[in-house]
């Protein structure tokens, strides 16, 4: 399993160990590390679903947190639904794989960075191939050649979710990373150990409620919850924990 340690460039893809983990706030934080770098960063969501709660979107979100140079959501759905399913559902155009390959590359050839995150864990339907069968996030990992962002859970239970999407990217041979979604303000025993058994593979962690942070201080902040893979300055795990704790 490869972590890469070079800063990362060109298409990544951000997915989760489920939903709800925090993909979002981790890719307005890699837009914010990134642009603090001084890259240009395009952030890209290939379906967005439950538009009907006339709610922002993730890209929306990502905007008001991190202002990336460039945001585009490149299909919606009503129903809050895995993507396909939910374009099945309210009888819409379901997203083609190329469609959303195409749109990636674009974005690539005029961005250092483009981040594509994904919907809830890795393997949800996102839409249709040309030959009708159903892809994945990791099918565009693949298709694209980009590396993945796992954002997972800091409590119990996070180590097998882990582990099955690390194991599903290996298999891929998609190099990838863990970013720790929500790092709990009072950390208990769980948290740490996971922290443990995580930290080989890891490339950040963000506090909880980061997404709830004035967009200034989440800005200057997010450098420090991400190590050098994605254009943070944190080196030192144990360093970090002797801060937290």
């Amino acid at each position: 399993m490869s972590t890469m340690t070079a800063p990362w460039r060109g298409p990544v893809v951000v997915t989760g160990t489920d939903t709800e983990v925090g993909k979002t706030v981790v890719t307005a934080a890699i837009t914010a590390a990134a642009q603090a770098a001084g890259l240009r960063v395009a952030v890209l969501k290939p379906g967005q679903t439950g538009t009907a709660t006339g709610d922002p979107g993730d890209v929306d979100a990502v905007q008001r947190l991190a202002a990336p140079l460039t945001g585009r959501t490149l299909a919606s759905f009503p129903d809050p639904l895995a993507p396909l399913a939910a374009a099945r559902v309210a009888e819409m155009e379901p997203l083609e794989l190329y469609t959303a390959v195409d749109a990636v590359r674009e974005e690539a050839d005029k961005h250092d960075l483009v981040l594509v995150e994904g919907a809830g864990g890795l393997l949800v339907p996102m839409g249709l191939r040309p030959s009708g069968e159903p892809w994945t996030v990791a099918d565009l990992a693949v298709s694209l050649g980009a590396p993945a962002v796992v954002v997972a859970r800091a409590g119990l239970g996070t180590l097998n979710h882990t582990a099955l999407t690390l194991e599903a990217l290996d298999r891929r041979a998609v190099p990838a990373g863990v970013v720790i979604g929500a790092w709990p303000a009072a950390p208990e025993l769980v948290h740490w150990t996971n922290l443990s058994d995580l930290v080989p593979n890891l490339l950040g962690a963000l506090p909880a409620g980061a997404g709830a942070m004035d967009p200034g201080v989440f800005r200057r902040s997010a450098p420090g919850w991400l190590t050098p893979a994605l254009h943070g300055v944190l080196d030192d795990w144990r360093a970090w924990a002797e801060e937290i704790g």
